[in-house]
């Protein structure tokens, strides 16, 4: 579990993600309703949630390829207009889709030379990722699952990102190499004061990692707060993550926690 950060003297700086009473769905149909989510630099939050609580168009929308139905987003300060992914991208954001991203019949390399402009040495994104070193010849639809995540990761590095969106990183993963790439997504967080938002399904490898999470239900959040905080009550976290309050919340009226 990482140590909890302090949310004292966040207020009034810029975030690096700022959803404000954001609703956002397809056409007019809402599918998640008045979310307020914040993220700093240097800070991992995850977003979490069953299939179907709003995952994906809360981050869709986050990255500006989904307009939202209210309210505003704002990368770095500045308002994220809809359907402009490529001036999202000059604030500097990078995402990674749950689909990778990837040209399965082109070489490692050759994904790799098709990011422009790459603003980061390829050397040091190898050094985040040594075992795609030695497969720069190799087709990619011919790597495994995690090999192809590590070298969907590696793609967005080359843009040095300020901000990095990852969909559902442990999809398709054994746990071990799933565990292993979280952890060096935390890293990087870490070294390079990199803010991560990481949507995911996993709950347990996410906690571990990040440093505050949200839980989507019933198209908003149904709970939110540090994962020191949310530690306390797995309990709590999983009936949120299922659509339902917990027994302590039944017991002590509480439904959100803002730890």
């Amino acid at each position: 579990m990482t140590a909890e950060r302090s949310s004292e003297g966040l207020e009034g700086s810029t975030p690096a993600l700022a959803l404000c009473g954001v609703t956002a769905g397809y056409g007019s149909v809402p599918v998640v309703r008045d979310l307020d989510v914040r993220i700093e630099a240097g800070e991992l939050v995850a977003i979490l949630g069953a299939n179907g609580a709003g995952k994906t168009t809360t981050l869709l929308t986050a990255v500006g390829q989904l307009a939202p139905l209210a309210g505003e987003v704002r990368v770095f300060g500045t308002t994220v207009s809809a359907r402009r992914p490529s001036a999202t991208a000059r604030l500097g954001v990078a995402t990674v889709p749950d689909s990778r991203g990837l040209f399965l019949q082109l070489s490692v390399r050759e994904n790799l030379r098709l990011v422009h402009p790459a603003r980061a040495p390829l050397a040091d994104v190898l050094a985040a990722f040594p075992a795609l070193s030695p497969l720069m010849g190799r087709r990619c639809g011919l790597l495994s699952g995690g090999e192809q995540q590590m070298l969907a990761l590696a793609k967005a590095l080359l843009a040095r990102p300020r901000l990095l969106v990852i969909d559902e990183m442990s999809h398709g993963l054994a746990p071990l190499v799933a565990e292993r790439l979280f952890k060096v997504v935390r890293s990087l967080a870490d070294d390079h004061q990199m803010a991560v938002l990481l949507v995911e399904q996993h709950i347990g490898l996410a906690l571990s990692i990040a440093d505050r999470a949200y839980v989507l239900a019933g198209g908003g959040i149904a709970l939110s707060g540090s994962t020191a905080s949310l530690a306390e009550d797995p309990g709590r976290v999983q009936s949120a993550y299922l659509g339902g309050p917990s027994a302590s919340d039944r017991a002590g009226g509480v439904v959100r926690s803002e730890g």
